[in-house]
């Protein structure tokens, strides 16, 4: 594979039968291929998305001993980084050469699933 793919979410969202089991087909084929796909015609600002890619490189590009921080043992990477070698393929030992941010829905203290969904991890050393 020489590159990630990529869904067009304007397909599914159309009125057009095909058009949305074609987007079905590919984000299927994607998940069940590799684990993950880009999505195209959402409905963030391209502003937005510079100022986040921005904001992603900034945080990986901190010393390792700073993004360790961040690191949560006992939640098994729902929240935060996670780090080289952590995580594994399915049926592999191997540890996958990824590190990784874990962001999450957020849920009221008062919500039945408080105690399922663990708090959102913010790094003081970025804004």
């Amino acid at each position: 594979m020489q590159q990630i793919p990529s869904v067009d979410l304007r397909d599914f969202l159309s009125d057009d039968p095909a058009r949305k089991q074609k987007f079905v087909n590919e984000i299927g084929k994607a998940y069940e291929e590799i684990g993950f796909v880009a999505l195209k015609g959402h409905f963030l600002d391209d502003k937005l998305v510079e100022g986040l890619y921005s904001e992603v490189r900034n945080f990986f590009t901190l010393p390792l001993e700073t993004k360790a921080k961040y690191e949560i043992p006992g939640i098994g990477g729902q929240r935060g980084y996670v780090s080289f070698g952590k995580e594994h393929a399915k049926g592999r030992s191997a540890g996958d050469l990824k590190e990784f941010w874990h962001f999450g829905q957020y849920v009221s203290k008062d919500s039945k699933y408080a105690g399922e969904y663990p708090d959102n991890v913010e790094v003081t050393e970025l804004p």
